[in-house]
C-alpha cells in the first residue's frame, strides 16, 4: 500500500503497523470507526484486507484530511472521513468496531511547538475519560474498541473504562528488546463482555540488532511504502 504523508512533521510509526496487526486478530467487520486517522493508515490497511467491514474515520487536522482523501482515492478503498474533533462528532452512527491510535503522550513530557505534533502525540488532546466516554455512546452493543496507548498508563486505562462499563478482553505489550520496558500496550474492549482480561504473549521487536521474525512477518503482511510530499 503506497501511503502519502507530508514532508515534514509527524509522520506514522511502528505503532500503527502493530496495531493493525492487534486489531486483525479480532476479524473486524461492520461498520468500523477510525478515532484519529491522521494519513489514514490503520482503517484503510483494514478496508483493504477484510471485505466485509464498511470503514468510517475522523480527522481533525485539515493537512492530514488531505492525505487520508488522498491515500483512500490512491489505493481505491471506499472511506468516509469525517472532518471533526471526535470528541464533537455527531452521534447518529453506531459501530461494530471503533479503533485508534490515539495522542497519548503523557502531561509532563517536553511538548512540542509544532501544532500538528502537538495535536497528533499529547494525551492532553483527547483525555482518556472523555475519549471513552465517547467512545461507549458510539459503540453497538457487545462490540469492539481495539486501541493503543503508552504502558504507563495502563491503570488509568482500566480505570477510565470500568467508568463507562466497558472490559478488557486481550492486552499485548510491546517491548523495543526483551531487557528493555513496555514501550506500547495494544488493548481490546468490549461492552457488555463477561469474559476474563486475556493477556497475550509480549512483543518483541528487536533481537540484538535485528527485526523479530514476528516483527518482519508484520511488516510483510502490511506492505505499506511512505511517500513524503506536499499537497
Amino acid at each position: 500500500m503506497t501511503l502519502y504523508q507530508p514532508e515534514s512533521g509527524y509522520s506514522y510509526n511502528s505503532d500503527s503497523l502493530f496495531l493493525y496487526d492487534f486489531i486483525s486478530r479480532f476479524n473486524p467487520k461492520g461498520e468500523l470507526l477510525d478515532v484519529g486517522a491522521g494519513c489514514g493508515i490503520v482503517g484503510l490497511l483494514i478496508g483493504r484486507d477484510f471485505t466485509k467491514v464498511n470503514v468510517s474515520a475522523v480527522e481533525k487536522q485539515e493537512l492530514f484530511i488531505k492525505y487520508a482523501k488522498k491515500n483512500a482515492l490512491i489505493n481505491k478503498i471506499e472511506y468516509q472521513l469525517f472532518e471533526s474533533n471526535f470528541l464533537e462528532l455527531e452521534e447518529e452512527n453506531k459501530y461494530n468496531f471503533i479503533v485508534s491510535n490515539p495522542p497519548f503522550y503523557p502531561q509532563g513530557v517536553q511538548k512540542s511547538e509544532d501544532e500538528i505534533l502537538l495535536n497528533a502525540r499529547y494525551a492532553s488532546n483527547l483525555p482518556l475519560d472523555a475519549f471513552f466516554k465517547k467512545v461507549s455512546r458510539l459503540l453497538k452493543p457487545h462490540s469492539h474498541f481495539v486501541f493503543c496507548y503508552d504502558p504507563s498508563s495502563f491503570g488509568d486505562i482500566c480505570s477510565a473504562l470500568e467508568k463507562v462499563k466497558m472490559k478488557i478482553c486481550d492486552v499485548q505489550f510491546v517491548y523495543p528488546k526483551e531487557i528493555k520496558s513496555a514501550s506500547l500496550v495494544m488493548v481490546h474492549a468490549r461492552n457488555g463482555s463477561k469474559s476474563m482480561m486475556k493477556v497475550l504473549e509480549p512483543l518483541i521487536v528487536m533481537n540484538e540488532n535485528e527485526y523479530t521474525q514476528r516483527i518482519q512477518e508484520i511488516f510483510k503482511k502490511t506492505d505499506t511504502q511512505s511517500i513524503k510530499c506536499q499537497l
